[in-house]
C-alpha cells in the first residue's frame, strides 16, 4: 500500500508511458519514483482519463481507468506548477467523481 498520494495537477499528455511519467516526477517533485512507495495520478486534457503508476519491489505498476462518457469529467486540479498530497480519503472522492474538497463532507466541532 503507498505511503503517500500524489496529483500531479494540469495536463498530462497521456500518450506517456512509465519512463515518460516517471521523468515528470522527477522533474516536478525531485523525487524517484522507484524509491519512493507512493501513488501518482495524472490526468489528461479530457478530464475523463486518470493514470496511476505505483513501484512495487519487482517493477512499475501502470494503471490507467477512463470514465464512460455518460458519467461526466473528473474534477481534477489544474494549476500545472502544482503538486497535491491526498488522503485515501480524497482519492476515493476522486475517483468517485467527486471534488477533493469536500467541506460539507467533515463536520466541524
Amino acid at each position: 500500500m503507498a505511503d503517500n498520494i500524489y496529483i500531479i495537477c494540469g495536463y498530462t499528455d497521456m500518450r506517456k508511458s512509465i519512463d515518460g511519467l516517471c521523468a515528470v516526477i522527477k522533474d516536478l517533485l525531485e523525487l524517484d519514483a522507484e524509491n519512493t512507495k507512493s501513488l501518482y495520478l495524472f490526468c489528461g486534457k479530457r478530464n475523463d482519463r486518470i493514470k496511476a503508476l505505483y513501484h512495487e519491489k519487482d517493477g512499475f505498476v501502470l494503471l490507467y481507468k477512463r470514465l464512460d462518457y455518460k458519467l461526466g469529467k473528473y474534477k481534477w486540479p489544474r494549476n500545472k506548477n502544482e503538486v497535491k498530497t491526498v488522503t485515501w480519503r480524497q482519492f476515493d472522492w476522486l475517483m468517485s467523481g467527486l471534488d477533493i474538497e469536500q467541506p460539507k463532507a467533515i463536520k466541524s466541532a
